[in-house]
């Protein structure tokens, strides 16, 4: 009896000590593994961060809609819960029974259960049905519709980031946590509710009134032209930040599902990659400035036409060329042959080096996905013609935003930034920056005395040469337009070309350059003055309006055509008699107010440049 006795209170020690065991040491993970068993989750999605223009401007938003999740095992009206809910939901009783038969904890009812409008949730809701459940999804909702659709990306319906900036912007999904046994029966423990956690905030460069004016732009160049394909990109040249981007064909990201993946994917400003025909004139102007094989004030060429570079004859555009001209006027003619010449003085090793320091031939490392790098010949591929032709844009193949990026260093002192359209990642409650991006300077490309040479020289294109359609009286305007011959296979193709411009506002100290590119445009003359600059000056209008960029002193007066406006300063009449008034102002129309022979008031008021015979209002007394 003593023996069995001892054996018992061992064994009872040792069951208190594997209990006290438990109580204490154990306690956290038993209650954890408890807890998973009997805890049951209802989700409740996050939701994503906004996407803002730089002025605070709601680019990419949310609409909280709901979604359809059952719980199998607490549906005690199987049939009626099927036969109910696939006739709000337009769906067979079969694949109804498929989610209310199915061995599981929780059941989402994808994908015709997602994202229900308010009619179809409420219909259910009314059923009343035991372990049929509505919990909040958050919607994706781009206000602006295609507007900026492939820098903003697009989601799916799980709300992830098919494309864009998905890292910052999902948050964390909250839940619903209640208690069930083992039979999924919920017990009468009180539920826990975990707060979803918004994503990031994040603002970009974007400027969205600059944005709309390209945009719209664009719409006309479609509805106009019908191009294959047209593009536009505003930068800030003096710290790579894109103003504006935008492409057609584009999409609309609410509705992505409706294009094909060459739409959503192909973000053309950073991925088409062409031949950039004369605008590509600004980098050779600028490496024959900056190495002084030329003087564009001094030295000239005699253009007769052609020039045969080996077993090549390259023509200029304009039959018989353009005689004697200063090496300006090469530039302000976009003077083929003269390119040649540049390119020739330069020779291949320094043209090549300053393609190389401009960024050509590889990635600019812009902030979002798809960015090409366009073609550049080896250096021991390039021969005499390769030379002449890559001189004035042809036989190389370059990327929009490797276009702008290298014209952003010429105009704003040499330096070359790596664009981005990432500005700010904020603290969605507060808007607090988290994280900032600035400028990233890559190297430098030119002398700041080359750089003011190229900003006047390409001022001057606007006012006396191919870019004059781009004039904006008082703003001074510099740019250059290109038409570039389209390959395919190989060859050259007829009367398909991509025409381009680039302006620069203002061209004394440029805020903004904007690129425009229109691919094979019908039914139009073939020259960027009748296409692409015309549109330009619309949007640099836009830019204008939008930087609030003051009117400027000192431009060049235009070289003005019989069938442009011309521009007269206002003299300042008030004060003076009727008779001298009319005399100052013959330029004018003039309509009267009030009676008497003195001017008390004219509108506009002295100073101000207007276009010839438009109407000059005085208040007479």
């Amino acid at each position: 009896m003593k023996v069995v006795l001892a054996i018992f209170f061992a064994l009872f020690l040792v069951i208190c000590a594997k209990v006290f065991y438990i109580q204490v040491f154990d306690y956290r993970k038993l209650s954890r593994l408890a807890s998973d068993l009997w805890s049951r989750e209802l989700p409740i999605e996050a939701d994503r961060g906004l996407i803002l223009d730089r002025n605070g401007v709601v680019l990419a938003d949310n609409l909280t809609t709901t979604s359809l999740v059952v719980i199998p095992n607490q549906i005690r009206e199987k049939d009626r819960a099927i036969q109910e809910l696939s006739k709000i939901l337009g769906v067979s009783e079969e694949e109804m029974a498929q989610h209310i038969n199915k061995k599981t904890s929780i059941e989402r009812v994808h994908p015709e259960g997602r994202r229900l409008s308010y009619e179809v949730a409420d219909a259910i809701e009314a059923l009343a049905l035991d372990g049929v459940y509505l919990v909040k999804e958050s919607k994706r909702y781009y206000p602006f519709g295609n507007e900026l659709s492939h820098v903003l990306g697009y989601v799916g319906i799980d709300n992830q980031g098919l494309s864009g900036y998905d890292k910052y912007l999902t948050g964390k999904s909250g839940a619903i946590q209640y208690f069930s046994d083992a039979k999924g029966n919920k017990l009468s423990l009180s539920d826990v509710y975990v707060e979803p956690q918004k994503g990031m905030n994040i603002q970009l460069t974007i400027d969205y009134n600059i944005q709309k004016s390209v945009e719209r732009e664009l719409d006309n160049v479609v509805d106009m032209f019908d191009p294959d394909m047209a593009l536009a990109l505003v930068i800030d040249p003096n710290n790579g930040e894109i103003l504006a981007m935008s492409s057609r064909p584009d999409y609309d990201p609410n509705h992505y599902q409706k294009y094909s993946q060459e739409e959503l994917s192909r973000n053309l400003p950073i991925w088409a990659s062409y031949e950039p025909g004369s605008t590509f004139k600004i980098i050779t102007t600028a490496s024959a400035v900056e190495e002084k094989v030329v003087d564009l004030f001094k030295d000239t060429f005699d253009d007769s036409g052609s020039v045969q570079v080996e077993n090549a004859r390259i023509k200029c555009w304009k039959a018989g060329g353009h005689g004697h001209q200063l090496f300006l006027q090469v530039l302000q003619n976009s003077c083929n042959p003269g390119f040649v010449k540049m390119g020739q003085l330069l020779g291949k090793e320094k043209l090549f080096d300053y393609l190389s320091k401009f960024g050509f031939g590889s990635k600019t490392g812009i902030d979002l996905n798809g960015e090409g790098k366009g073609i550049i010949f080896p250096l021991d591929k390039v021969g005499p013609v390769e030379l002449a032709t890559t001189a004035f844009g042809q036989g190389v193949s370059v990327t929009p935003i490797q276009q702008l990026a290298a014209v952003s260093a010429v105009v704003n002192g040499g330096n070359l930034y790596t664009p981005y359209v990432v500005k700010n990642i904020l603290e969605p409650e507060t808007n607090n920056i988290i994280l900032q991006n600035d400028k990233k300077f890559v190297r430098k490309t030119i002398s700041e005395e080359t750089s003011k040479i190229m900003r006047y020289a390409l001022e001057t294109v606007v006012s006396n040469g191919g870019g004059k359609a781009a004039y904006i009286d008082g703003y001074r305007i510099g740019g250059k337009t290109g038409t570039a011959q389209k390959v395919e296979n190989g060859h050259y193709l007829v009367n398909n070309y991509i025409m381009s411009f680039v302006g620069i506002v203002p061209a004394n100290d440029p805020k903004a350059i904007l690129y425009i590119a229109i691919d094979n445009p019908k039914n139009t003359a073939l020259l960027s003055s009748y296409t692409t600059t015309p549109i330009a000056r619309r949007v640099l209008l836009d830019i204008i309006e939008a930087l609030d960029i003051p009117k400027q002193d000192g431009q060049i007066e235009k070289d003005y055509e019989w069938n442009d406006s011309v521009y007269y300063e206002v003299p300042n009449v008030v004060g003076k008699d009727l008779k001298e008034a009319k005399e100052l102002l013959h330029h004018f129309k003039i309509e009267y107010t009030g009676t008497g022979d003195k001017v008390l008031e004219q509108s506009p008021e002295a100073g101000e440049r207007t276009p010839e015979n438009s109407t000059i209002r005085l208040l007479l007394g």
